[in-house]
């Protein structure tokens, strides 16, 4: 199934990649929106078929900022266009994002950059990897050589996200040693699964970010609410980090 999973995402970032233009450029919000909206579109016409092929009994769900419960069963979380604001005007950082969710347990995930042709897979108990190689957390155990990242799950979020966010950024950025704010957060959650950052959190968390969680779990990090507890998908704000780290990202944010 991960084979197959992989061949249906890749061929969604190729679809993708032919509607993606570095000259994008668009004139107000309501283009945005279509642009968003068309993408999202075009890659869903790859995966549905193809996912309900892998997994005919699996419910399908692409409602990349829903939270909260799911019924018990099997889902496919689909992120279409992580990053689709990204792509839309023309930046790089964007991806498609898939998950398999078991009885709201991820346990198989998918996440690929078409533009670098990095392929993030995991598998529940089969650990993490890039392009067929197995993926470590950071061995960071510092906070003052660590580099952390929070971003916005999604548009509007209201003042007091914004506050909240921007009080985060400036306790985190005292104690770390850079601190980045970026979109989408299956980047960034792929990033510390890869070692490349060492920690990330997220005051909302979103189902779709269940791929970039299993990413991290499986490649050694570790991830809990805000009180320490393990995420799970009904989880309101979490932490995804390497276990040098965690413990004292997780005192920051407190």
């Amino acid at each position: 199934m991960n084979a197959e999973l992989v061949t249906a995402v890749r061929r969604a970032g190729d679809r993708m990649t032919r509607r993606y233009s570095t000259e994008s450029r668009t004139a107000n919000l309501a283009e945005v929106v279509a642009g968003v909206r068309a993408n999202d579109a075009a890659v869903v016409d790859v995966l549905r078929p193809a996912l309900a092929e892998i997994r005919p009994g699996a419910r399908w769900l692409d409602d990349e900022h829903g939270s909260g419960p799911l019924e018990p069963g099997e889902w496919w979380l689909v992120d279409p266009v992580g990053g689709n604001m990204n792509a839309v005007h023309g930046m790089t950082d964007w991806n498609i994002g898939v998950s398999l969710v078991r009885d709201g347990r991820p346990v198989l995930a998918a996440v690929y950059f078409p533009l670098s042709d990095e392929m993030f897979t995991a598998v529940e108990g089969g650990g993490a990897f890039l392009n067929g190689v197995r993926l470590q957390v950071s061995a960071k155990t510092s906070l003052d050589g660590a580099l952390v990242g929070t971003g916005q799950a999604q548009p509007g979020q209201g003042p007091e996200m914004a506050d909240r966010v921007g009080a985060a950024y400036s306790a985190m950025s005292k104690e770390a040693l850079y601190v980045r704010i970026s979109v989408p957060v299956t980047h960034q959650l792929a990033q510390v699964a890869a070692g490349r950052m060492d920690a990330h959190w997220q005051y909302e968390n979103v189902r779709a970010h269940a791929a970039g969680v299993l990413l991290v779990q499986e490649a050694g990090g570790v991830v809990t609410d805000l009180d320490g507890k393990p995420w799970e998908l009904t989880t309101r704000a979490y932490l995804a980090a390497a276990p040098g780290v965690h413990e004292a990202a997780l005192q920051v944010l407190r």
